[in-house]
């Protein structure tokens, strides 16, 4: 961005070749040199500050829905970024809940059901368990 002054004595903003100028707002985030509203919750999905579950939970129910699925795909459901979803699955692979293996140029997720929660209230329970509860009733959304 170039300045130039006008005849009046103040700075006149200009853009030079190649390059734009965009006035980001609250609700828009940069994106590869272009801006674009930041995702937003659809109206069902609209969370007032904070869940029961979190979203290492949410990624897992995911991916027990679907072990094909992007991880692109994860991220706009459950709300966060694509980085924040590969962060959550690699602490779920460490801790083994999930196994992430390649079949072409996709990776397929194994839940591992009978690995007991973590935290001690909930340990007594495995992830069968959480996601009986959670994604009973709901068919597989490759299936769907």
């Amino acid at each position: 961005m170039t300045y130039h002054s006008a005849s009046w004595g103040a700075p006149r903003a200009s853009a030079s070749a190649g390059s734009c100028m965009i006035k980001k707002t609250r609700n828009e985030r940069r994106v590869s040199g272009s801006a674009r509203p930041a995702r937003r919750a659809a109206p069902s999905e609209e969370v007032a500050g904070w869940t029961f579950l979190t979203n290492h939970a949410h990624v897992l129910f995911c991916l027990a829905e679907d072990p094909e699925v992007r991880l692109r795909d994860v991220a706009e459901r459950v709300g966060i970024t694509e980085r924040a979803v590969q962060r959550i699955v690699t602490d779920l692979e460490a801790e083994g809940f999930v196994t992430r293996s390649r079949v072409g140029r996709r990776n397929l997720y194994e839940v591992h059901p009978d690995k007991p929660l973590r935290h001690p209230i909930e340990a007594h329970r495995d992830v069968k368990s959480l996601l009986t509860l959670i994604l009973r009733g709901r068919a597989p959304r490759a299936a769907r």
